[in-house]
Formats: C-alpha cells, structure tokens, sequence
C-alpha cells in the first residue's frame, strides 16, 4: 500500500498566516472582521487574533464573493445570511477543483 501523506490542520492560524494565506494587508482582515459577523477569531492575551480553520473558510467564501463574483459588501452580507451552508459547499467545490487543477499541471510538467 502506497505511503499516503496527511494533510496537517493547525488549530489556530496567526494574522500573519492569513494574510500570507489570502495575499492581503492585515488591515482588510480586520476590516472584514468588523464588517462580518461570521468571522469571531480568537483574540490572546495580547490581543493577537487567532484564526480557526472555520474562520478561515469563511474568509475563503468572503473573498470569493467579493474579489471574484464581483458582489459589494452589502451584497455579500446578504447573500450569507441567506444561503451560508450553500456558499460554504461552492467554496468547498473550488478548492477541490483548483486542488485537481494543480494537480493536472503537475502531470503536465512531468511529461
């Protein structure tokens, strides 16, 4: 049987993995924090927040709406508090077709 790696999860993701993560400024993360309520990191003692992977969903499905659908901030509020389970399962659809895309990229450059 094939050695299989496993995807490591962390618990908790810094700010500064996030913004590496989503190629943003700190700034637009707190932005987005305030503006969403779906978005509840967790804040230290210090106050650095603490993002959990469910957070980091989110703003996976926040980004998608507003970077690349083109929705407005307003709009993309809206359509979360409607239709969060069904943006969350799209989300999940795109990563797994952008995994299989990288992954048939690969095999192309190995040909």
């Amino acid at each position: 049987m094939p050695y299989k790696e496993r995807e490591i999860t962390k618990l908790y993701y810094t700010m500064g993995e996030v913004t590496k993560l989503f190629d943003v400024n700190a700034s637009q993360v707190r932005f987005y924090e305030k503006e969403f309520d779906i978005l509840q990191p967790k804040k230290n003692k210090k106050g650095n927040r603490l993002f959990s992977p469910e957070d980091v969903e989110n703003l996976k499905v926040i980004f998608h709406l507003v970077k690349e659908k083109g929705y407005t901030l307003q709009g993309a509020k809206e359509y979360l508090s409607s239709n969060k389970t069904e943006a969350k399962e799209n989300q999940k659809v795109i990563d797994s077709l952008e995994r299989l895309r990288q992954f048939l990229l690969e095999v192309k450059e190995q040909l």
